[in-house]
């Protein structure tokens, strides 16, 4: 027997899977991965659609902007932004590399976006009693750092846009003075912070299918690259071997039944910076199916 918070009030569930019950500690990881979030924008807006709602949500990157739109308890407002505004407004390419530092149009993401031509509900995010963490990477120190606001706007709105910083193509992030960058860096899953935080039973939303690790290789990074921040350097001269780590203990932890991870179920058309809107849709679409599916198979009445 469980309790998790709806919108509704709080009602009970009973909430089983074959070798693991959640329950109300049941913590909620959301992978990062560019455009590819928009599979986790899809789970998310079924999960809100059938009114489950976590406790806790750790997010990184891609999926700390999914996640305080699931917070806020906006559906499709994710959506939106990750495909209809992208056509409209094209928000990816080099010209915002010259013009802005990033390679995405920053000002209109966070900004024009949650102010103006898609309202960010803050008064639904500050009430939400449920916590909520966004993983960034403190470049002075190579370390992932695990960052909270709800009450001040301007922190909330610089945490998540250092935490979807991607490196090389963004420009650094200062929050509470410090430099900050993509937390996929360091945590591309934060399972072990959910963990580490009291949830040994979590939910994973990942982005890449089961069976895939990455190709490519690392290398060192040439120390004019970050040359004021050399533990960053070493960070990311270890990024697609720490990545892999995380996707194979991933599957143990599935195999074992101490998470349920929902991913697409075929390989990626999807890269990082997609800008095709009929691809973006399809994974949508997919996160949607799979996410109701979930809560078809999870959520039972007691």
């Amino acid at each position: 027997m469980l309790t998790l918070h709806f919108k509704s009030g709080f009602l009970k569930h009973q909430i089983a899977s074959i070798r693991m019950k959640i329950n109300r500690n049941t913590g909620l990881v959301l992978e990062g991965g560019g455009m590819r979030g928009v599979f986790t924008s899809g789970v998310l807006d079924a999960f809100m659609r059938n009114d489950l709602w976590f406790r806790y949500v750790v997010a990184v990157s891609a999926g700390a902007c999914n996640g305080m739109s699931y917070i806020s308890r906006q559906i499709r407002r994710a959506r939106l932004s990750n495909i209809d505004l992208l056509a409209k407004y094209k928000y990816i390419g080099l010209r915002h590399l010259v013009t802005q530092g990033s390679i995405f149009d920053q000002k209109l993401l966070y900004d024009d976006f949650p102010n103006k031509l898609l309202p960010f509900d803050w008064d639904a995010y500050a009430d939400n009693p449920a916590e909520f963490e966004m993983v960034t990477t403190n470049c002075r120190t190579g370390q992932a750092c695990y960052l909270s606001e709800k009450h001040d706007k301007q922190r909330a709105l610089d945490i998540v846009k250092a935490s979807s910083s991607l490196p090389f193509v963004s420009k650094i992030v200062e929050v509470d003075g410090e430099p900050m960058l993509d937390g996929g860096i360091v945590d591309s899953i934060p399972l072990m912070r959910a963990i580490e935080k009291g949830h040994e039973l979590n939910v994973v939303v990942a982005t890449r299918n089961r069976g895939y690790r990455s190709s490519e290789q690392d290398h060192k990074t040439p120390p004019f690259i970050y040359k004021n921040y050399p533990r960053l350097r070493v960070a990311l001269s270890h990024r697609c071997e720490v990545y892999n780590q995380q996707l194979q203990m991933i599957e143990q932890m599935e195999d074992e039944g101490k998470i349920v991870c929902i991913r697409p179920e075929r390989p990626l058309e999807v890269d990082r910076m997609e800008k095709d809107v009929e691809k973006l849709e399809r994974l949508y679409e997919e996160g949607l199916a799979l996410g109701e599916r979930f809560c078809r198979e999870h959520l039972a009445s007691d």
